[in-house]
């Protein structure tokens, strides 16, 4: 269907939106809306109807609605005051009151021919990144934009278990007004990174979007103010800004997807991201639940890197957090080697791998060459700083456990894994005497996971020491709801305490009333 009002023509076939000649780049959902709202024009439709018809009634904020009627507005010239066009009427809902002509048929004879099925997606998240605008009217910026996008492509392939299409394919979309979720059809991916460039003097500003090609949604928003000084400098900085907070964004939307998935439909990836929400608690009871869902991924596919690593860390959790069982000891190294054996190009399952043998092991050297590879791989990989700065701590390493966590929140500040990091630099600041700050980054950590047992612990120390007993004994309390079998000395041995911090760490438990 075809409709015209004021010098707008809205067609439904094709998703296009034209002012004139110019052709409106509209996101899906915006363009959904409208279309419901023209072709409903004849009534006020409430939340709950565009709910049903725009969202299939799936559960939308109130922000997300009035941003998407905001966007119809923004589109159509329009505007919350003027109401020129969608009309808000009180406690009832919205109505579209513009005067419309409808036309039968397509726009184009193109419009008729009968659209492509697109390609199948792969049994891994897919996607794509496409050239970003350049909104300078500067076409030299043309060159650095392209070459951030194909610095972020490269930084993407890096990860093991995203399926990234490659420049060539990304880059026939240049200079197009183009619809994200036909470009996911037609490259058979389920999501698609774009973004814009902006120079104004020397200051650019470049934006990024990651967008759900299934239906419109954004997972991921940000924007990047800085100075264009060093060209390259500051496209290696954006790149490695961007592909580390792609990561986790896509991670946390495959394991929604899972989750609404048949159970009796999955692959080993599906399994496998149905058992990380169990391990990323950190506790026994929640491991022990995910590890069937890993042996079950195992069977399928014996040499599943990352599910080895996965397993390894459950059972790395089940033995230090769950009875010192040896058998889990056993287990998670040898999880852990195989992690490394087969996950030679897979940054997280070596991340992984260092975890469990730098604590359980206590192989700091074999620790170290795992982290390096997985940096190696991918420079981006939060989860690699974040799982290190706990080994390399424990072993008394402290000002690069402190960098390493820090350098994990920067890349990642928002990700599940945050709790460790931050943790880690409270508990590094404990042991070089900076016990104000310890205790600041302690409660951060505390904040993030209050269900993780040892980040009381963490903070219980600096407490301790700062003669806070009180509070160190609460803090200690809380370690010992979570994990009552836990002992300083059976804790110290099982991760591997170095000598040269074993004084300070035992006296300051001891202190915050923890049993030894």
């Amino acid at each position: 269907m075809l409709y015209h009002f004021e010098d707008f023509a809205l067609d439904q076939d094709r998703r296009e939106l034209r002012r004139g000649s110019e052709l409106l780049r509209i996101e899906p959902q915006v363009f959904d809306l409208l279309c419901y709202l023209v072709s409903n024009r004849d009534r006020v439709v409430s939340k709950d109807d565009i709910v049903e018809a725009v969202w299939q009634g799936r559960i939308v904020s109130d922000a997300t609605l009035s941003s998407r009627i905001n966007g119809v507005r923004s589109a159509l010239r329009d505007n919350g005051d003027e109401q020129r066009l969608v009309r808000t009427i009180m406690r009832k809902g919205i109505r579209f009151v513009g005067t419309v002509r409808e036309e039968q048929g397509a726009s184009t004879p193109m419009a008729m021919e009968k659209a492509p099925q697109g390609l199948s997606l792969p049994d891994r998240p897919s996607i794509a990144v496409l050239p970003f605008d350049n909104m300078s009217g500067d076409p030299e910026q043309d060159y650095f934009a392209d070459g951030m996008v194909e610095d972020i492509i490269t930084g993407l392939s890096r990860i093991k278990w995203l399926f990234v299409i490659a420049r060539n394919s990304s880059f026939t979309y240049k200079g197009r007004a183009v619809d994200v979720t036909q470009v996911g059809r037609d490259l058979g991916v389920r999501y698609v990174l774009e973004g814009s460039v902006r120079k104004a003097g020397n200051r650019v500003r470049i934006t990024g979007q990651l967008i759900d090609a299934a239906d419109g949604s954004h997972l991921w928003a940000e924007r990047y103010d800085r100075d264009l000084t060093d060209v390259f400098a500051l496209q290696d900085e954006i790149t490695v800004s961007v592909v580390a907070a792609i990561e986790p964004s896509v991670r946390r939307a495959e394991i929604e997807r899972v989750r609404r998935k048949r159970p009796d439909n999955v692959y080993a990836y599906d399994l496998l991201l149905r058992a990380m929400p169990q391990i990323y608690t950190f506790m026994p009871d929640d491991a022990a639940a995910g590890l069937p869902l890993l042996e079950q991924a195992l069977a399928i596919e014996p040499g599943y890197a990352l599910a080895h690593g996965f397993a390894s860390w459950a059972h790395q959790s089940l033995f230090v957090r769950g009875g010192m069982c040896a058998e889990n000891r056993e287990k998670s190294i040898r999880h852990a080697l195989a992690a490394i054996e087969h996950g030679q190009s897979d940054a997280m399952a070596l991340a992984l791998a260092g975890f469990s043998i730098g604590l359980l092991a206590q192989d700091r050297r074999l620790a170290d060459e795992a982290f390096e590879r997985a940096l190696a791989l991918s420079a981006s990989c939060a989860f690699v700083y974040a799982f290190g700065c706990v080994p390399v701590a424990y072993g008394g390493d402290v000002e690069r456990a402190i960098a390493w966590g820090g350098h994990a929140m920067r890349l990642s500040p928002l990700d599940a894994m945050s709790c460790i990091p931050q943790g880690i630099i409270g508990f590094g600041n404990f042991l070089l005497g900076r016990h104000e700050e310890a205790i600041a980054a302690g409660r951060r950590a505390v904040q993030l996971n209050p269900g993780f047992s040892i980040l009381h612990g963490w903070l219980a120390a600096p407490l301790a020491k700062l003669g806070r007993i009180d509070e160190a004994r609460v803090s200690g309390e809380r370690l010992l709801a979570l994990d009552p079998g836990f002992t300083i000395g059976r804790w110290s041995a099982a991760v591997g305490i170095a000598p040269a911090i074993a004084d300070t760490v035992v006296e300051a438990l001891r202190s915050a009333g923890l049993p030894e």
